[in-house]
């Protein structure tokens, strides 16, 4: 007799959802990528060693104190961009939209630079002065576009307003850059030129640990508005008639947003390209749905720039090719095609 326990045991196995083989692959990826990342660069550590015991303290010491923690940051400097990318892109209801195009990265990029030439060696330069200039930097850049938006309404003119603004602003943060590169002393130049080009060497546990805490509720506060935003795209009077709060929403997306973009500015200069790039593409893929798009932008986003700043550590080693070099050498000639794509089908 077959029990009906036997009997579950044969039968057959649910196919696995679309989100549920989505996520599980970038995941999957995500994993490997950081087990590359983990063994490669100038002094090779291998994964099985640590594992075992056998690897030596020289090796030991430089897993721990080096590469885990950059890891980790790349991982959560890279959900953020791509997240916030794929949440701009929603609330605008504008697929270009990107922290980097909209000036909310120079912003930030400006203010941080700002704080390191005023304040560097003093008190009120530490790194959590860094961390709130990078925050009002993007706050005060992503409230300046929200309102040209707001003013236009939608359309092509609004699209077309939002960028022109986003290169007013990305100038005016180049010229101001330029200001205080001339009045900065010489460690002041170069940490700004360092930073500038976009790096993840400045990954310390103790950065690290606050920025994966605060990214965390940043990236907790854009998955938690995936369903708003689904609504959004039908509309804001048909999205209010379906009881959404839409002025809720926009302060909930900007204010993370802000948060996530000024701290990741803040800690690794600005790298560029990664939250239009991930995030356009997976909608091309995945289609509009935001309850996908996000967690995949986020995995996505994190899987690139691990593999990005991998490359980087690896290519020239034992030189070091900043990885915002190498994400605007993909983005560059992708936001180019987009261009010509949208020339067309007008």
């Amino acid at each position: 007799m077959i029990t009906s326990a036997s009997h579950d045991r044969y039968r057959p196995l649910l196919p696995l959802s679309r989100t549920a083989r989505v996520l599980s692959g970038f995941t999957l990826a995500l994993l490997i990528a950081l087990g590359w990342g983990a063994a490669s660069g100038a002094l090779g550590v291998s994964p099985w060693a640590l594992i075992n015991g056998s690897a030596d303290e020289l090796s030991v010491q430089v897993w721990w104190q080096l590469r885990l923690p950059r890891l980790l940051l790349g991982v959560a400097v890279g959900a953020m961009l791509a997240g916030s990318g794929a949440a701009m892109q929603g609330l605008f209801r504008n697929p270009l939209a990107d922290p980097t195009l909209l000036g909310l990265a120079s912003g930030a990029g400006l203010f941080v630079a700002l704080w390191i030439v005023l304040f560097q060696g003093s008190a009120a330069g530490s790194l959590y002065g860094q961390f709130a200039a990078g925050f009002l930097g993007a706050l005060s850049v992503c409230l300046v576009v929200f309102g040209i938006a707001k003013r236009q309404g939608g359309g092509s003119a609004a699209v077309m307003s939002l960028l022109l603004a986003g290169l007013a602003i990305n100038t005016l943060a180049g010229a101001g850059g330029g200001v205080l590169a001339f009045i900065a002393s010489d460690d002041q130049l170069r940490q700004l030129s360092l930073w500038g080009m976009g790096t993840l060497t400045n990954a310390l546990w103790r950065t690290t640990a606050v920025a994966l805490a605060l990214i965390a509720v940043a990236l907790w506060l854009l998955i938690r508005s995936a369903r708003e935003l689904d609504l959004l795209q039908l509309g804001e009077s048909t999205a209010h008639a379906a009881g959404l709060d839409a002025t809720c929403l926009k302060r909930r997306v900007v204010v993370a947003t802000s948060l996530g973009v000024g701290l990741c500015v803040a800690l690794t200069g600005v790298i560029g390209f990664l939250g239009l790039l991930v995030p356009h593409c997976l909608r091309l893929w995945l289609g509009p749905g935001h309850r996908l798009l996000l967690p995949a932008s986020m995995l996505g986003g994190a899987l690139l720039l691990v593999v990005a700043d991998t490359l980087a550590r690896t290519l020239g080693a034992p030189a070091e090719i900043p990885v915002g070099l190498l994400t605007s050498l993909l983005g560059g000639p992708y936001f180019l095609y987009l261009l010509m794509r949208r020339n067309r089908a007008c």
